[in-house]
């Protein structure tokens, strides 16, 4: 699912809701007067809101309703995670039952103060076993020390999108494997059209762009934000340094961070037909999977295909590997159908032709291991090669934390200021960064 629709991030109020919590009588399997087989009503929220997206979901529901003919789900899209953490702070009857959210970076907060109450006793209830179910890294991102409070519904991968036409143009065989190739590749597909203008670029470095924040590519380095206290460790992280050199020449390569700037603010927007990979302002972009279903309905006026994400020259070896993230569900902690709402929430993430079904219908990658494997799933080699991004070993997705997405906000604001040339010592400046991230977790643990 596309990240630009919703990068919403928690209030900070939501750090302290585990005290409010901690009183409530929430039982984890339902209360004994919680029976899902009997009449009920489910109130279900989700973020889908492109008309096919929320088509799909609709068809998901009534499939659900015909296997579950006693249960009636009331579906409400387009809701941010901010929208339902206030309404799950309020409770009464109006919160809803399931809930659906567009990031991981909020599961960590979820878990911990017992918004989302903890899965495992329903799936051990039910027998289902997820280690067989889901991907390893896929149960990491909707975990936190040792609560699975969510699932996941659907995963991104991302990967690199190339114009085709533009390699065969410009002499180059294949899309580049690794960082010292990209830039290679990237110097030579880059076309000016004058001293500071260009009529193309190879490949855009910039942070800003589209799914180009930060943390996406610097996954190709496999980095360990954090270490083994929860401390940030950035600045001891080899692979920090290693990273904003390979930007930083990239960017050199193609013109500098002035005109590459100044061009991309030429771009269209990322999801209109104005997208600059799709107007062929770019010969290469970073992406998910959503992306080849819209050049598909955009029907480009030029060959497309999709690999995964360079590595570094080091680590040449874990190529395939890519930036993992996805849809996640969980169930309210002040439901009181938590029965009911685990027979959607297990029907939605688990069965594997409602979710091959969804995954086709919206081009995102399956997240179980069955549904990856059923020959009822698109064929189409391209949207594939995200499956293969999200089974690689090395793939990595963002560790959770109690503070949401504080530190990958924090880490993009470095990045912004790296990138533009205005922070000149990078060890310094990486310190600094730990010392804020570590202060910004304390608070919201304290």
């Amino acid at each position: 699912m596309p990240r630009w629709r919703i990068r919403s991030s928690v209030p900070a109020a939501l750090a302290a809701a585990g005290l409010l919590l901690a009183g409530c009588a929430n039982p984890s399997t339902g209360s004994d007067d919680d029976d899902p087989t009997k009449p009920v009503t489910l109130k279900f929220w989700h973020g889908w809101s492109a008309p096919g997206e929320v088509k799909a979901i609709n068809e998901s529901i009534e499939r659900f309703e015909k296997l579950h003919p006693n249960i009636d789900v009331k579906a409400t899209g387009n809701v941010t995670d901010a929208t339902i953490n206030q309404a799950l702070r309020a409770g009464g009857g109006e919160a809803p039952d399931v809930v659906v959210s567009f990031t991981t970076n909020n599961v960590g907060q979820y878990c911990d103060s017992g918004m989302w109450v903890d899965l495992d006793p329903f799936m051990k209830k039910t027998g289902l076993d997820k280690k067989k179910t889901f991907p390893k890294t896929l149960l990491d991102y909707t975990s936190y020390q040792g609560t699975q409070c969510a699932l996941p519904l659907l995963a991104d991968a991302f990967g690199m999108y190339y114009n085709k036409d533009a390699f065969a143009e410009a002499g180059i065989a294949r899309p580049p494997h690794t960082m010292s190739e990209l830039k290679a590749a990237a110097k030579k597909l880059t076309v000016r059209s004058g001293k500071d203008s260009y009529e193309r670029v190879g490949y855009m470095p910039s942070f800003r762009l589209y799914q180009g924040s930060p943390d996406r590519l610097f996954a190709q380095w496999g980095p360990k934000y954090f270490d083994a206290d929860g401390k940030s460790r950035l600045a001891k992280e080899p692979a920090s340094y290693d990273y904003f050199k390979a930007t930083s020449d990239l960017t050199d390569a193609q013109g500098g961070f002035t005109d590459l700037e100044k061009f991309r603010l030429t771009f269209g927007d990322e999801m209109s037909s104005q997208n600059a990979f799709l107007t062929q302002k770019l010969a290469m972009l970073l992406d998910g999977e959503w992306r080849g279903l819209m050049l598909k309905d955009a029907k480009a006026k030029f060959d497309w295909g999709v690999a995964p994400l360079p590595v570094p020259d080091d680590q040449a070896d874990t190529y395939g590997r890519g930036f993992i993230t996805g849809t996640v569900a969980g169930i309210a902690h002040s439901s009181k159908h938590q029965n009911a709402a685990w027979e959607l929430v297990r029907f939605l993430t688990a069965d594997t032709d409602q979710v091959v079904d969804f995954a086709n219908a919206i081009h995102n990658v399956p997240s179980t291991f069955a549904a990856l494997k059923s020959p009822k799933l698109d064929a189409d080699p391209r949207f594939r090669t995200f499956f293969k991004i999200l089974e690689n070993k090395h793939s990595q997705a963002l560790p959770p934390t109690t503070n949401g997405n504080s530190y990958v906000v924090s880490f993009a604001d470095y990045a912004y200021s790296v990138e533009a040339g205005h922070a000149k010592d990078l060890r310094k400046g990486l310190k600094k960064l730990d010392d804020q991230i570590d202060a910004d977790n304390l608070q919201a643990e304290n």
